[in-house]
């Protein structure tokens, strides 16, 4: 009788792959610099954040005489409830409706023309609009005023919310134009000729294939848009006098005196202000950073 002895194989250790002349790759090396510069950037960014929070909880008697970076003792809301009784819904209301009545139309517009260029790339009119739009990112805010100001004045719009959104309509077209028309452009070519062939019009295919396939960019320049409205503090100044026309930068001056600030309620106010811009930024930060990255990489 014959047995068949049978040789159990250990297992082999895995090898680490080898580099490209048969050298093993050296091991990742910590960036001791890079984390250094991280740390030295969160501390520049949040201390003055928290200073901002523990002085907007400082009675305004014992600021001057405190320090500024130890919070209180006996922190207080009185200076929240001042501010909420200064006509801080009213302010928070003219915010909202500058915002919304800006960003809706701009993305609209946009979101059209951008599909207009890069569907009719080979027309010159779409071709000099294109170029039009490119020139606008290069016009800043301040150079414009005056003329602005001319026009709202011409028009009856002054000191009126009006006159708040359309400058920031027409200032939020060109950027929104680029990323969208980046974006429109990587939609293959093929769903656009199975959408002709199907027999679908160009109003059909925009909202029916465009639309769904660029919803991230236009969420991202939504956003966008929306924070830079909310924080604009130089159309509010110049194109309103009224009080119950002010925006919430704006509304900051309410608590200027004649021989003093009332620094713990400004700060009380940025906190409130700040509020709205933080959950905006909390539910988007994802589509905003993702689509602005691959809106100017591709």
């Amino acid at each position: 009788m014959t047995t068949t002895l049978t040789k159990t194989r250990r297992p082999q250790k895995a090898t680490r792959p080898e580099g490209p002349h048969g050298s093993r790759p050296a091991a990742r090396r910590r960036n001791w610099l890079g984390g250094l510069a991280g740390w030295l950037w969160l501390a520049v960014v949040a201390v003055p954040l928290y200073w901002t929070l523990i002085t907007s909880l400082k009675d305004r008697s014992r600021y001057y005489a405190s320090n500024p970076l130890v919070p209180s003792a006996d922190p207080t809301l009185d200076n929240y409830r001042m501010v909420v009784e200064s006509d801080f819904l009213q302010y928070f209301v003219n915010s909202v409706v500058v915002t919304a009545g800006a960003v809706i139309p701009a993305v609209l517009v946009s979101f059209m023309a951008a599909y207009a260029i890069v569907r009719g790339w080979r027309m010159r009119v779409l071709r000099a609009m294109n170029g039009l739009f490119l020139m606008g990112l290069a016009i800043p805010l301040q150079a414009t005023v005056i003329p602005v100001y001319l026009i709202i004045i011409k028009l009856h719009l002054y000191d009126s919310l009006p006159a708040l959104i359309l400058p920031s309509i027409a200032f939020a077209i060109p950027l929104s134009v680029l990323v969208l028309a980046n974006f429109i452009r990587d939609v293959p070519k093929e769903l656009f000729d199975s959408m002709r062939v199907d027999g679908a019009t160009e109003w059909t295919t925009l909202w029916r294939l465009a639309a769904p396939l660029t919803r991230p960019a236009i969420l991202t320049v939504s956003i966008f848009n929306a924070l830079t409205i909310w924080n604009g503090f130089l159309l509010p100044l110049v194109l309103t006098q009224s009080p119950d026309r002010r925006t919430l930068p704006l509304a900051l001056w309410t608590f200027q005196g004649q021989y003093g600030v009332n620094v713990p309620a400004v700060l009380a106010a940025v906190v409130l202000t700040t509020l709205p811009v933080l959950v905006l930024y909390a539910f988007g930060r994802r589509q905003l950073l993702s689509g602005l990255t691959a809106g100017f990489s591709r």
